[in-house]
């Protein structure tokens, strides 16, 4: 039972809309799909699978989040909002870790018996509409941003953005906040950067080549908007 209390105070808070206790356990989905998929998988693992899948299956038709019986989930998990998240049979997931809608931890494989779907670290952050796909690890304190595509292995306090995902490092990693720290708009916009490193490069050598001054190339300024075009839509 303390995974179950586990989960319910993980809803609570990190859900900045959550009012109370009583009002997570009856009314969020997210937290009914973990406590049936934890009587899914006691079932699962008792060789009750028929059982265990018919649980999962009436979870997912209630809750609109499908997590197979045979996934490990770890305490504290928090699915907010929920809708249309799927964890495959052999993903495991950590401690305290937080998904929001849309997110699959699916397998690239058909080969039966065999690992196929992600491990997810301890206290990791999946952004909304994220797939993290074949038997891969995301290491902890690691966060994917949201509609990201992650294919490979992720290291410990690593960002990923992207698709397919790029790995960026952290080196400022929160521990002491309760909630989740997956801002969208401090993340790391890597072909942005990349396009204006490039464009910087190219008018540095057309200056060389020319002797004449740098032009002014379109790139985006500090606020993110692409200057130097003019057309209408």
């Amino acid at each position: 039972m303390s995974n179950w209390r586990r989960d319910l105070h993980a809803a609570r808070d990190r859900d900045p809309a959550a009012r109370n206790v009583m009002e997570v356990a009856l009314l969020y989905a997210g937290v009914h799909a973990i406590w049936a998929h934890r009587l899914a998988h006691w079932l699962w693992v008792h060789d009750r699978r028929f059982l265990g899948r018919a649980v999962s299956q009436l979870a997912r038709g209630v809750t609109g989040i499908e997590i197979h019986p045979g996934a490990r989930i770890g305490p504290g998990l928090f699915i907010d909002h929920g809708m249309g998240v799927v964890i495959g049979e052999t993903a495991e997931v950590g401690t305290d870790v937080t998904i929001y809608h849309g997110v699959t931890l699916g397998g690239t494989t058909l080969d039966r018996g065999k690992k196929r779907h992600p491990t997810i670290g301890d206290r990791v952050i999946i952004g909304a509409g994220a797939k993290v796909l074949g038997a891969i690890t995301v290491g902890d304190d690691s966060r994917i941003g949201a509609n990201s595509v992650v294919v490979r292995s992720v290291p410990a306090r690593s960002v990923v953005v992207g698709v397919p995902g790029q790995v960026v490092s952290r080196t400022r990693v929160q521990f002491d906040v309760p909630e989740p720290d997956l801002d969208e708009a401090v993340l790391p916009d890597l072909v942005g950067a990349s396009l204006s490193s490039l464009i910087s490069r190219v008018d540095e050598l057309e200056s060389a080549v020319t002797g004449a001054p740098p032009s002014n190339s379109p790139r985006p300024g500090s606020d993110g908007v692409w200057s130097g075009f003019d057309f209408v839509i």
